[in-house]
C-alpha cells in the first residue's frame, strides 16, 4: 500500500513571527485521518522571522528531533544545554519526564527554516536527555544515510523509539535503495527539489505513507533533499 501526500494537503499556520506546515494534527490543525503515522507523530515545516522564537515551554514522553534547512536555530533546555543548531545538524531531546526548553532565531536579517520532529517513545518517564551531531553533505550525497536510530548506529544520534531516520540528497544520475525491515512502514518526505520514490514523482513538501514494502528506491532527483523513516507500524 502506497499513498501520496501532497505538499497543499498539509495543515498551514500563519502566526506572523511563524509560519508552519503540518504533516499531522497539530495543535488547531486536526485531520482525522492525519493523526501520524507508525509512530511518527509529528513533523512541522517551520520558517520563523529573524529575532523571534518559541519562548520557554514543556514537553514530556516525546523524542523530539530538530533539523535545520537554511539559518540557525538557538536550543536552551532545563537539563542546562545550550547550542545553535545549522544545516547539516540534528538535535534529539528525549522529553521523558519532562523539560523545559526554547528555541529562537537570533538573526536579525534572515529568518529559520527547519523540521521539528515528534516520535512516540518505546518508554514514558525516562530521564529526559540531549544529543546533536553533524553529518556533512558528502554523507548524505548520493545515498540514505542512517541520521537517527535506536542503538546509536553508525554514529546516528540515538532516539528511544522503535524508528529509524535516513537522509540523503539527490541530483541527476544519482540514486539510493534501502531494505525495508519486514514489518516495518516507511514514510518518505521530500524536503526540497524533486524526485522519484518507488515510481513516484514528489516535489517538496510531498510524501509518501508505504506499508508492505521490502524495498525504497530513489532516483531522478533535481536538487532534492529527502528524509525516509523506517517506523514500527
Amino acid at each position: 500500500m502506497m499513498e501520496l501526500i501532497r505538499s497543499a494537503e498539509r495543515g498551514l499556520a500563519d502566526h506572523g513571527w511563524l509560519q508552519s506546515r503540518h504533516s499531522f494534527s497539530f495543535a488547531d490543525y486536526f485531520d482525522p485521518r492525519r493523526m501520524g503515522f507508525g509512530v511518527l507523530r509529528v513533523i512541522n515545516e517551520d520558517r520563523i522571522a529573524p529575532g523571534t522564537g518559541f519562548g520557554t515551554h514543556g514537553h514530556r514522553d516525546m523524542e523530539i528531533l530538530s533539523y535545520v534547512l537554511d539559518g540557525e536555530l538557538a536550543h536552551k533546555d532545563s537539563m542546562g544545554t545550550g547550542s545553535v543548531i545549522v544545516p547539516g545538524d540534528v538535535q534529539r531531546m528525549s522529553a521523558g519526564s519532562g523539560v523545559m526548553h526554547s528555541e529562537f532565531n537570533h538573526a536579525q536579517d534572515r529568518p529559520t527554516h527547519f523540521l521539528q520532529i515528534w516520535l512516540l517513545p518505546s518508554e514514558k518517564g525516562i530521564k529526559p536527555g540531549y544529543e546533536q551531531a553533524h553529518f556533512a553533505e558528502g554523507e548524505k550525497r548520493g545515498r540514505l544515510r542512517l541520521i537517527a536510530s535506536p542503538d546509536g548506529a553508525e554514529g546516528s544520534v540515538t532516539v528511544h523509539a522503535e524508528a529509524r531516520l535516513y537522509a540523503g540528497l539527490f541530483d541527476g544520475a544519482e540514486k539510493a535503495e534501502l531494505a525495508v525491515a519486514p514489518g516495518r512502514v516507511v514514510y518518505a518526505h521530500l524536503v526540497r527539489g524533486a524526485l522519484t520514490v518507488n515510481g513516484q514523482r514528489l516535489a517538496a513538501g510531498d510524501a509518501l505513507q508505504m506499508r508492505d514494502v521490502d524495498t525504497l528506491s530513489v532516483g531522478e532527483g533535481e536538487r532534492a533533499e529527502l528524509l525516509v523513516f523506517e517506523l514500527a507500524a
